[in-house]
């Protein structure tokens, strides 16, 4: 999983005036609301820094998040503006958490998981599409994976199974070969497009678009597969009756969890009336593909490319691959991110550094949760106990309130 990548989190109508809602992505639990003074969205840690309540089953009051536990107030940046126990003293610099970046567009709200500034951070994609209602209808809707989103992206993109996972759906079992393709990419998105022997239209589609040719001779149909890093996925089929074209975005809750939420749009059958039949049609290709990616083996994609054998048809996948390792290589991966509680409990959790960490350097010491590396922590631990020492205790950070500090 990565950081310092813009993530589409929820859909934007979701997020609703006065109730904050919890998700949770890259293995962080986030709070989302919406401020009263303009509606605009805020993003931060869903973890009081007091008594580490959530955030999220809080109160909005005007463009804070109050705390359910004892009432402290958190302004859109993360501060604490207001703590009723003690009104009249002032608020220690600890009492913050992380906040971050966050855009709605496209019908989503993106939030940017990282501390890069912001010319330095990856785009969005450009998904104007799905705000094209005069074009298109659409249909969404989320489904939940026990799956590594990186197998799921990797599956989403793969022309090569649309015959054998999806056959009679959108894939021909009599015309599996992959002919020919065209490849598009840049640094952070690979575009493969092909032509595809689809098989004879059922149901609906059917009875729109007869068609009594042998599936060997069905005249092909343009497909493209397009992935974003690091988790966006554009399904685009261009049948006989128009343009089918399916946004999803594989939301990482952690290392086995996703949560898959799509936008699929289309050029034909443009009334509400066939908005059941789309969606049922996107369900099935989703059940089709957990079905076989649920039992895939090993369940996180490997480091090295020689783990796994690829083919010709597999360059949509190999070129993610080349840039999923440059990244590691980068340290944009999620692992050094963790906070680890020593002693008997050793209570893990990531934590993913906002922007304003860099931004305001003097408050560097005044983050209640610091990035550590959680194996060194609790590996140096564990040498400490073969050789019969104590366990390791660290010297109180500078910035660090004392007791005498914080009772005063």
């Amino acid at each position: 999983m990565f950081k310092n990548f813009w993530y589409a989190v929820e859909f934007s109508s979701d997020v609703e005036p006065g109730k904050p809602k919890k998700v949770k992505i890259l293995g962080q639990q986030l709070v989302l609301y919406r401020k009263t003074s303009d509606n605009s969205v805020v993003a931060m840690s869903d973890l009081c820094v007091h008594r580490g309540a959530a955030l999220s089953g809080g109160e909005v009051k005007g463009d804070c998040i109050v705390c359910p536990y004892h009432g402290w107030e958190y302004k859109p940046d993360g501060q604490v503006e207001r703590i009723p126990a003690h009104p009249d003293k002032g608020i220690p610099r600890k009492a913050r958490v992380d906040a971050y970046p966050v855009v709605e567009k496209y019908s989503f709200v993106w939030v940017y998981m990282g501390d890069l500034p912001e010319e330095e951070r990856p785009p969005i994609p450009d998904w104007s599409d799905i705000d094209d209602t005069e074009t298109y209808r659409a249909v969404r809707g989320e489904f939940l994976w026990k799956s590594n989103y990186e197998r799921i992206l990797e599956n989403g993109v793969d022309v090569a199974h649309t015959p054998f996972v999806h056959g009679g759906v959108f894939g021909n079992r009599e015309k599996p070969e992959v002919p020919e393709f065209e490849v598009e990419s840049s640094p952070w998105h690979c575009k493969v497009s092909v032509v595809l022997n689809p098989p004879r239209s059922k149901g609906l589609w059917g009875a729109i678009n007869p068609n009594k040719q042998a599936l060997a001779d069905r005249p092909p149909v343009p497909v493209s597969t397009t992935w974003w890093l690091p988790n966006m996925i554009l399904l685009h089929i261009q049948t006989p009756m128009g343009d089918l074209k399916i946004f999803d975005v594989n939301i990482p809750i952690d290392e086995e969890t996703t949560l898959v939420k799509f936008v699929a749009l289309r050029t034909f059958f443009k009334g509400k009336w066939a908005d059941r039949d789309a969606r049922r049609r996107v369900f099935k290709v989703l059940y089709e593909d957990q079905a076989i990616v649920d039992n895939v083996r090993p369940e996180l994609l490997p480091f090295d490319l020689s783990d796994e054998l690829h083919v010709k048809s597999d360059i949509n996948a190999v070129i993610y691959r080349r840039r999923r390792r440059e990244l590691i290589e980068m340290g944009w991966g999620v692992e050094g991110n963790m906070i680890a509680g020593e002693g008997p409990a050793r209570v893990e959790a990531r934590v993913i550094p906002s922007p304003i960490r860099k931004e305001v350097p003097e408050l560097a010491s005044a983050w209640n949760f610091k990035e550590v590396r959680s194996r060194e922590i609790l590996s140096g631990n564990a040498d400490r106990a073969q050789r019969g020492d104590s366990p390791r205790t660290d010297p109180v950070p500078e910035g660090t309130e004392t007791i005498e500090e914080i009772t005063a």
